[in-house]
């Protein structure tokens, strides 16, 4: 573990995102690390492409849920 510096600003933001996604401010910074760094070493991938394939990696199964909510 380490620390980074990060501008006043992003880190508001961080902050702000963190809340709306329940998630801790370390948690919320590290999504974001973790899905900037997929999408820039998949580029030919949307944000969802990416999101999509790390919960199927997750084993979770989106298929399901939108047969159940439908």
């Amino acid at each position: 573990m380490g620390i980074v510096n990060i501008d006043d600003d992003l880190h508001d933001q961080i902050r702000k995102a963190s809340a709306v996604a329940c998630r801790s401010i370390n948690a919320q910074a590290a999504f974001w690390i973790k899905i900037g760094l997929l999408c820039e070493t998949n580029p030919t991938l949307s944000f969802n492409q990416v999101v999509t394939r790390e919960l199927r990696a997750a084993g979770v199964e989106t298929q399901a849920l939108r047969a159940a909510a439908t």
